[in-house]
């Protein structure tokens, strides 16, 4: 058979080329059509199976080990910034997020302020320098997941905290309030199709006393999966005598928020007494299947040596997954977060450190500035995650 020319063969090639391109471009955006961009990214996408929060890439066991990254639960309130990233340099979403993932963190739990969300309470709060909206703040949010995405890190958001009624500060309330739903249904449909996020319901759910040590609010486990128990209004920043309250929302009413607004990743919940408290748990958490119990462990509660870990922590763990999303430690140093992240790696539990932020004089800060230097605390923190 006779050849055809140099030219043809190259033209033929060209349209080739082409075709193959056309076809190609039809499929990718397909693709995209059927998954966001978001969940393109190289980050773990957990799903609860039984006991254990699994890698719907992988299909292994996944066990979180990271940072609380703090400032959007209190910046966008007290009028300075969404968060400490508006002080930054180039690009510094990103620059923070390679910091985090270089330590060999896999997971960053956000803080968030509900009224910054919503646009409740006035916030969030303007300066002379720049109008803040709830619009403004929900896309610095989206642009931080973005970016931790991106490098790998599994985001958990939570619902830490609200504006203080009247002054430009923050606190947390004891449970969640109706606008707590209103929160929650804005998050999830917003953040629904990406795998690589899970929620956080609420962040410390606690009884409450006043100035004279009085029991004045006493939150049961009844009241912390169904709500309509009387919340004392004031935050936790804020003296209370107990006679202005707000009619609680329970855990269930957040889970069912979370799905009615079509998300289904995975829902932490945190026990009674500021997330230690974990003894009654399984009894009384909401019907899902896609629940992980959040522990907060700190030296300076009540449930901060082995036995109680034994005795509370790894019945639970052997049911459900349990996660420290929060860790610290009066004196970090001390030997006792050593002890605690033996124990957790012996039972397969995660920890999340607290906290990445930069708080002249805090033992509990990890690290300085943007490029994410350690204090020995941090060291202590990046030794542990590389490790796994």
């Amino acid at each position: 058979m006779r050849r055809p020319p140099v030219r043809v063969l190259l033209v033929l090639g060209a349209a080739l080329l082409l075709l193959v391109a056309a076809v190609s471009a039809v499929v990718v955006v397909r693709v995209l059509d059927r998954e966001p961009a978001s969940a393109l990214s190289a980050a773990p996408r957990p799903v609860v199976e039984g006991n254990r929060l699994v890698d719907q890439r992988t299909g292994r066991p996944w066990v979180p080990r990271g940072v609380n990254w703090s400032s959007l639960e209190y910046a966008c309130a007290q009028g300075w910034g969404f968060s400490s990233l508006e002080a930054g340099g180039t690009d510094p979403m990103a620059t923070q997020a390679r910091a985090i993932a270089a330590w060999g963190a896999d997971t960053v739990r956000l803080p968030l302020n509900q009224d910054c969300w919503l646009g409740t309470r006035a916030a969030p709060v303007s300066d002379e320098y720049a109008e803040r909206t709830p619009a403004g703040y929900r896309a610095h949010v989206g642009a931080f997941v973005e970016a931790l995405n991106a490098e790998g890190l599994v985001v958990v958001l939570d619902l830490h905290s609200r504006k203080r009624i009247g002054t430009p500060e923050f606190g947390n309330l004891a449970m969640p309030d109706a606008e707590s739903l209103a929160f929650w249904r804005s998050v999830a449909e917003t953040h629904a199709d990406n795998p690589s996020v899970m929620f956080d319901a609420f962040n410390e759910p606690y009884s409450r006393y006043d100035a004279t040590d009085r029991l004045v609010f006493d939150l049961t486990w009844e009241c912390w999966r169904d709500g309509g128990c009387a919340a004392p209004a004031e935050d936790d920043r804020t003296a209370t005598t107990g006679r202005t309250t707000y009619a609680a929302q329970g855990m269930r009413a957040v889970v069912d928020a979370i799905r009615a607004a079509g998300a289904e990743q995975p829902v932490l919940l945190g026990g009674l007494d500021y997330a230690n408290d974990l003894s009654r748990w399984a009894e009384f958490a909401p019907d899902d299947d896609q629940l992980v119990a959040a522990f907060h462990a700190y030296d300076f509660k009540e449930c901060a040596d082995r036995g109680c870990w034994d005795d509370v922590l790894a019945p639970l763990a052997r049911t459900v997954p349990v996660l420290t999303s929060e860790l610290g430690a009066t004196d970090p140093l001390d030997g006792w977060v050593e002890g605690y992240l033996d124990w957790a790696d012996q039972h397969d539990v995660g920890a999340l450190f607290w906290v990445w932020a930069d708080h002249a004089g805090d033992p509990m800060s990890l690290g300085r500035g943007l490029s994410g230097e350690p204090t020995a605390w941090g060291r202590l923190a990046r030794s542990w995650m590389r490790a796994s």
